[in-house]
This record gives structure tokens, sequence and C-alpha cells, in this order.
């Protein structure tokens, strides 16, 4: 195979990808990375290939922060075909059973059942891994193994469209939610069975579909340099906007950065903070801490070189 000899650039921070339908996360990584001529690079968490929408990708020094973002909350459009179950839960699968769907008097009353804290068995063509071998890849080799029932929590399901055997839901969940047991789980409430046959996912974390980019668009931007490429790249600190702000002193911040917890005015008595090393002109991000009872912050991620 023939080496790619392109000069590998440190790059660091998020890059917000509208994921093409057909491509594995890993592929869509692969080729972003490429485009950038980055480094060092990863994803924040598997869609499938049937899917599309954000995929959160992290360079550099971001891939420190990547679990913030598999740990967080996530939204998805899903569109649901009742009556078809296929070897997969989606539409990429064999067809296995098809059955007459039933007439649905009040299909909110069926959603009800699966809002708040809920149990799945994940698919055996998720990521999930068992003795480090991913099930998708046992399931191909026609290997079923038994999976424990993890549990979710669904903060929203709602109705978007219900027409004939098509249902399109808008869903809010915890990380660690399989859509396609879902919609299984939906079809055999409903006694006909069900698969997903479209996926998006409209929101990551702190993150939003409104800021992503598709590769194609990468690629156009790519050809008048990396400057334009660049600027897409959100801050690291970014993946965690939402938490409290600590600012510390240029000696605090040293001894914060070589690991010691250092005591902070006026911060948040418990819970994980971002941390800043106080400038002259903006405050520069320097990691993320966690909160000790007796007040110090305590560093548990640290950027390289801030």
């Amino acid at each position: 195979m023939k080496k790619d000899k392109t000069m590998k650039r440190n790059v660091n921070g998020f890059l917000l990808l509208d994921k093409t339908p057909g491509l594995t996360s890993n592929a869509s990584l692969q080729k972003v990375k490429k485009i950038y001529s980055a480094a060092k690079a990863g994803h924040t968490g598997s869609l499938d290939p049937l899917a599309t929408g954000i995929l959160p990708l992290c360079f550099g020094e971001a891939t420190k922060f990547s679990q913030f973002l598999l740990e967080a909350n996530k939204r998805y459009v899903a569109t649901i075909i009742l009556g078809k179950t296929t070897d997969t839960g989606d539409a990429d699968g064999k067809i296995l059973v098809e059955s007459k769907v039933p007439k649905i008097s009040n299909i909110n009353s069926i959603l009800e059942q699966f809002r708040g804290p809920i149990t799945q068995v994940p698919s055996m063509y998720s990521a999930l891994k068992v003795n480090g071998q991913p099930l998708y890849k046992l399931a191909r080799a026609g290997i079923e193994v038994e999976r424990k029932k993890r549990r979710v929590s669904i903060y929203k399901l709602e109705l978007v469209r219900h027409v004939d055997e098509e249902l399109v839901l808008d869903i809010f969940c915890s990380k660690g939610t399989y859509i396609r047991s879902l919609a299984e789980d939906i079809g055999s409430v409903v006694g006909c069975g069900a698969h997903v046959s479209d996926l998006r996912r409209t929101c990551s974390g702190p993150y939003t579909i409104d800021q992503t980019i598709t590769t194609d668009k990468l690629e156009r931007l790519r050809d008048g340099g990396y400057d334009a490429l660049d600027k897409l790249l959100l801050p690291i600190s970014s993946a965690v906007e939402q938490w409290p702000a600590v600012a510390l002193g240029d000696i605090t911040s040293s001894y914060f950065r070589h690991g010691q917890p250092v005591q902070v005015a006026n911060s948040p008595v418990q819970g994980w903070v971002r941390v800043y090393r106080e400038a002259d002109e903006e405050d520069t991000f320097i990691g993320v801490g966690e909160m000790l009872e007796d007040g110090r912050v305590a560093p548990r991620r640290l950027v390289s070189g801030n």
C-alpha cells in the first residue's frame, strides 16, 4: 500500500461534521483527517452507516476531552417503519418478518411507555464491545452473545408524523440509548415489529446540527488552503461550555498544570469546572477540574502547553 507522504499538521479543536449516509463513523473521520492533514484525530461516538447528522470530530489536544461528548445527551429524528422486522433493526438489514400493522387508536399512549428511565437490550449490530470485540462484528460472523439490559433515559419522545406504517419521532435521550432497540421495542408493543428506516442526529451535547459542515464542502474549502478549514474548528473548551468557569492566576495555574489541587475564591462547591488562566487580553483554557470537599479544584484533564 502506498503511504501518504503529506506532512501531518498539529491541528487542535472540534469540527462538527454532518455525516454522509452509507459511511461508517470511522470512515468519515479518516476522510476528514486526510482533508486536514491532521496528525491526530478521533470521533466522539459512532453513528450507524445508515445515519446522518452531527458527528463531532476531535483533533489534537481535543481528543483528551472526547469522553465528555461520549457521555453527553443526544437528540435524533428517527423514521420507524412498522410491520417489518430486520436482522439489524434498521433498513440496512434483511427483512425477517412482515406483519400486518394493526389500527393504532392512540399512538401517544404507546410512546408514553418509553418516556423517562427505561431498560434496553443492546442490538447485536451495535458498536458495544464484548471481550474487546464490537457486537456488530460478531453478528456479521453469525455469532450471537447474551447482552445485559442497560438503563437509559428518554427525556423527550414526541411524534412528528404518523402516516400509515411510518412513524417519525423526535427523541432526546441519554448516552447509550440505542434508537434501533427503541424502534424494535415500540414495534413489539404495537404488535407488528418495526425497524429504523432513517436516522438523523440533530444534537450532541452542546452542539447542534446547524453548526455542522459536510465533507463535500470541506473538500471545496481545501482547495483554498488550510486557513479556511482551520477557521471552522471550535475551541476545545466548547465541549464543556455549559460547566461553571474558574479563573486562576499565573502562580495557581502553574500548580494546577503540574497536577496539584488549588484553592479558588468564589468557586462552585461541587462538580466539574472548566479552568482558565487569567491573561491581560483574554483568558486561556487550560483544562477541566473537579471540586474537592475542602473547596480546592483538582485537575482532571489538561491542555498541553497552555
